[in-house]
């Protein structure tokens, strides 16, 4: 008998079936007391996964009291979710409206179906809480350079001195000449010294001394102090990107953990918060080859700063199926065949020990579990099925998750249509 003969054996005797929203209560109790839940996903465009994180969420949110929601979304355009389940007065009442936010390619990955009935549940469960205990949804990637910039001024015409206004608008003109193409900047940073850093770290300082001193708007001041993090962060991201692919990554990382430890610093010391985000942010980098490049990622960092006592990391994952994504970056979103995976694969062995949705809970002491590597799928926002060996990545499972979702047969994401506002 082969090993991954004795794996099929041994995931076809451990794997738990996954037939109703009840089913998901073993990881609950696995969770237990835990106040970081990471909960990933194999591909940005596969509907099962939005559902069952949404249906986790839930869980955790009314069973063990969880403090909000912190997602791999522009910071600008999730708080734009913050405040409308949050049900603040000047908020958009119109979920969709909000989605219409999430202008930026790709605009599916949180402008879906899915979302919209998570955010729709979220603001009326929070609708019988008083404030101060309502649930939170917040964005943690670094893209959003000018979406952030915009922010900070658009807070400052009301609460800022004039002095901070001016760092804004001298950050604005730094960056002016690049037409919001973080790519542009880039190159003209790594390669021709015009950088805005400067700029922007002034900016973040300013900003987080008016937050420490003005504690009667708290959550508005904080949005703009990680909207400043979001400009330096992402300035140092795009000056690398374009001479090193390990480092720029790491920044991202980084950046995303630091947005994490902000948000439960705020939210206190008790605070329970559940992070969505791809398998290769939310699973331990060092159980992968990632490791070997010299990578590290928001699962591996949030163990390392908490314990692994206190997280648990759930990934996703499906046999075949149908997912949106793009053929290039940029290019439009379209529904794409998920080819049955590839023999050897986790999914692959997986789908022999059952062809079923599964859960399947891990121990990294495992003796076969905790050691043996396999290869496992990961699909981004652009994805050409052709080449598929390409998405696949050598994973020791039980080192890299606490637990794992199957889903034998996926079904794509289901986009909403955004309306482009010209001005």
């Amino acid at each position: 008998m082969s090993v991954q003969d004795v794996i099929v054996d041994q995931l076809a005797k451990q794997a738990i079936p996954l037939r109703t929203s009840d089913d998901l209560d073993v990881l609950l109790e696995a969770i237990g007391d835990k106040k970081v839940v990471l909960l990933g996903e194999a591909t940005h465009g596969t509907s099962e996964f939005y559902k069952l994180r949404m249906e986790l969420s839930r869980k955790l949110i009314e069973q063990k009291g969880f403090s909000f929601i912190a997602v791999e979304g522009d910071w600008p355009s999730c708080y734009e979710i913050n405040r409308y389940v949050k049900q603040y007065a000047d908020a958009k009442s119109d979920a969709r409206e909000v989605l219409e936010g999430f202008d930026r390619w790709p605009t599916w990955m949180w402008a879906n179906e899915e979302v919209l009935a998570l955010i729709q549940w979220l603001r009326t469960h929070n609708a019988a809480l008083p404030p101060e205990r309502r649930v939170g949804f917040y964005g943690l990637d670094v893209y959003s350079l000018w979406e952030s910039l915009q922010e900070i001024e658009r807070y400052l015409q009301e609460h800022g001195t004039p002095e901070q206004l001016a760092l804004v608008r001298e950050a604005f003109e730094c960056f002016e000449p690049y037409d919001k193409e973080g790519q542009h900047y880039g190159v003209s940073a790594a390669f021709y010294g015009e950088s805005c850093e400067d700029d922007v770290l002034k900016l973040l300082a300013a900003l987080h001394e008016k937050r420490m001193r003005y504690e009667h708007d708290r959550e508005a001041s904080l949005s703009a102090e990680l909207n400043a993090l979001v400009a330096v962060n992402a300035e140092h991201y795009y000056r690398i990107m374009v001479r090193d692919d390990v480092e720029s990554w790491n920044i991202r990382d980084r950046h995303m953990t630091e947005v994490l430890r902000r948000l439960g610093e705020f939210h206190g010391p008790d605070a329970k918060v559940i992070v969505w985000a791809h398998n290769t942010h939310i699973g331990d980098a060092r159980a992968t080859d990632m490791a070997d490049d010299g990578m590290v990622n928001v699962g591996q960092l949030v163990r390392e700063a908490h314990g692994e006592a206190d997280v648990f990391a759930i990934g996703f994952g499906t046999y075949r199926g149908t997912v949106i994504a793009a053929k290039s970056w940029g290019a439009p979103m379209e529904a794409m065949q998920v080819p049955a995976a590839r023999k050897g694969s986790w999914e692959e062995l997986l789908h022999r020990a059952g062809a079923q949705d599964q859960i399947l809970l891990l121990n990294q002491e495992d003796p076969l579990l905790g050691h043996e590597v396999q290869r496992h799928r990961a699909i981004g926002v652009v994805y050409r099925p052709q080449y598929e060996r390409g998405n696949l990545v050598p994973t020791v499972m039980a080192r890299r998750y606490d637990a794992f979702v199957h889903i034998d047969e996926s079904t794509a994401l289901r986009p909403i249509a955004i309306k482009k506002v010209l001005v």
